[in-house]
C-alpha cells in the first residue's frame, strides 16, 4: 500500500511544477509588454537615455557613450548657459552620422525599440552645449582668441577638445528671443549654430525644440560621470548681465513711470 502511495503523489507533483512553468511562459509576454509601456511613460515624461554617435562633443562625450537626459528640469527652471542640451534638429540641420532607413516593420520596431532604451541613436536629435540663450550677444573672437558672450570672455580651456580653438570662422550675433547659440565641444567635427547662420534664428536653435538636459554619463562604466556646468558659465559678470535683461522691461517701465508721476504733482499744485 505505501508503494502505491507513492506512485500515486509523483504525478501530481510533477503536474504542479509543469503548471509553473505553463503560467511563467504565459505571463512572460504580460510583463514584456508592461515593462515597455513604462519605459515608454519613463521615456517620455521623465529620464531618458541617448547614444552618442559621433565626436562633436569630444572629450566631454565620447562616440558610443550613454547619457541620462532629464525631461523635468526645464519645467522648475530656464535653459541656463553651459547646459549640455539633447535636441530635436529642425529639416534643414544635417546630421552628423548618417543613418540607414529600416526596410521592414520588424527593423523599425527594433530601431525604434533600440532608441527607447539608448542602445543606438536617434536620427533627428543634436547634443550640444548652450553657449548663449536668447538676448545674449554673442561673439569671436576677442583679441585672446575667445568667444565672449555680453562682452564677457568664456575660459572653455577645460571643456574644448585638446587643440581646438573657440571658432575657426568669426561670428557675431544676438540670440533671438525663443531661441539658444549651441556648440559642440569638439569645434572642428562640430557641425553646430556656426554653420547655420544662413537658417532662420541665423543658427541659434528654438528653446522649445530642446528635449532635456543631458546630466550623467551611465555607460561605459569607465566614462561614468556627471555632467556639470562649467565654471566659466558662473561668471558674476555674466550673471549680472541676465539679471539686468531680465529685469529690463520692469526698469524700463519705472522709468517711464517717474517723469509721469512728478508732471501730475507740478500740475495738480497749479490747479490749487
Amino acid at each position: 500500500m505505501h508503494v502505491v502511495a507513492e506512485d500515486v503523489e509523483q504525478p501530481a507533483r510533477s503536474g504542479k511544477k509543469s503548471g509553473k512553468k505553463g503560467s511563467f511562459w504565459r505571463e512572460l509576454p504580460i510583463m514584456i509588454v508592461v515593462a515597455l509601456l513604462l519605459a515608454l511613460l519613463i521615456k517620455t515624461f521623465i529620464v531618458q537615455a541617448f547614444y552618442i554617435p559621433s565626436g562633436s562633443m569630444e572629450n566631454t562625450l565620447q562616440i558610443n557613450d550613454r547619457v541620462l537626459v532629464n525631461k523635468l528640469v526645464y519645467h522648475v527652471r530656464d535653459i541656463e548657459r553651459g547646459d549640455i542640451v539633447v535636441f530635436a534638429g529642425v529639416d534643414s540641420w544635417k546630421g552628423e552620422v548618417d543613418f540607414e532607413e529600416p526596410t521592414n516593420p520588424v527593423s523599425s520596431f527594433l530601431r525604434w525599440t533600440g532608441t527607447l532604451f539608448g542602445l543606438v541613436p536617434g536620427e533627428r536629435d543634436y547634443i550640444k552645449r548652450v553657449i548663449g540663450v536668447a538676448g545674449d550677444k554673442v561673439k569671436c573672437c576677442d583679441a585672446q582668441g575667445r568667444i565672449t558672450v555680453n562682452g564677457v570672455p568664456l575660459d572653455e580651456k577645460g571643456y574644448l577638445f585638446p587643440g581646438n580653438k573657440p571658432s575657426d570662422d568669426p561670428f557675431e550675433i544676438t540670440v533671438p528671443a525663443g531661441r539658444l547659440w549651441v556648440m559642440g565641444d569638439h569645434r572642428g567635427a562640430s557641425s553646430d549654430s556656426r554653420a547655420h547662420q544662413g537658417d532662420p534664428g541665423g543658427g541659434a536653435i528654438p528653446a522649445d525644440q530642446v528635449i532635456g538636459r543631458a546630466f550623467v554619463i551611465v555607460w561605459p562604466f569607465a566614462h561614468a560621470s556627471i555632467l556639470s556646468i562649467p565654471d566659466t558659465f558662473s561668471q558674476p559678470a555674466l550673471r549680472t548681465v541676465s539679471a539686468i535683461g531680465a529685469q529690463a522691461p520692469i526698469l524700463l517701465g519705472l522709468a517711464g513711470a517717474v517723469p509721469l508721476v512728478r508732471l501730475r504733482h507740478r500740475l495738480s499744485r497749479r490747479k490749487r
